[in-house]
């Protein structure tokens, strides 16, 4: 610990070094979702990000948002479709949210179908948003996206996925009550 850290004065976030931010963000837990939409190039293409950056905004209008980081390849597709779904994984999902990062196999092998609004859509997840797409504002080196929920499904488990840390794990709930 440097003596910043010590004495509780903290850090100024810099630009050119983000990995001291980072650690700090990282240990927030969050969900792990995978958010799913249709690349409209000319021929119609599955598209899929995992995100951690989910949450609830409304319940009347029924609105989520989640944010697109511009350095992927799929910012494009996400800041342009109409439509997109949401899928919260469980905690036993870690290969599906790998799946659909930087270096994984997406879409390739894996069963799904598609939705009215032609959204991939992944079965068997802890819940599903699908949603047409509200706004999207500039933040900074990501997009938020805000989208309006028009179906959803709560699946069966209460066991959500979760990454804090850098890494993949689970909440385990307190058994003293």
């Amino acid at each position: 610990m440097n003596h910043a850290e010590s004495d509780g004065r903290g850090h100024q976030p810099d630009p050119a070094n983000t990995r001291l931010l980072r650690d700090a963000l990282a240990q927030f837990a969050t969900g792990v979702t995978v958010v799913t939409a249709c690349a409209h190039d000319d021929a119609p293409e599955p598209v899929g990000m995992t995100v951690n950056s989910f949450a609830s905004v409304s319940l009347d209008p029924a609105l989520i948002l989640w944010s697109a980081a511009r350095s992927s390849f799929r910012h494009a597709h996400f800041t342009a479709t109409d439509a997109f779904a949401v899928h919260v994984l469980r905690h036993d999902q870690e290969a599906l949210a790998k799946r659909f990062t930087k270096r994984g196999e997406g879409f390739e092998g894996l069963s799904y179908r598609l939705n009215a609004a032609g959204v991939p859509l992944i079965d068997d997840t802890l819940a599903r948003f699908e949603c047409v797409t509200e706004a999207r504002h500039d933040g900074g080196d990501h997009t938020i996206i805000i989208g309006r929920v028009t179906r959803f499904v709560k699946g069966a488990g209460t066991d959500p996925l979760l990454f804090a840390g850098g890494q993949f794990g689970r909440f385990l709930p307190d058994q003293r009550s």
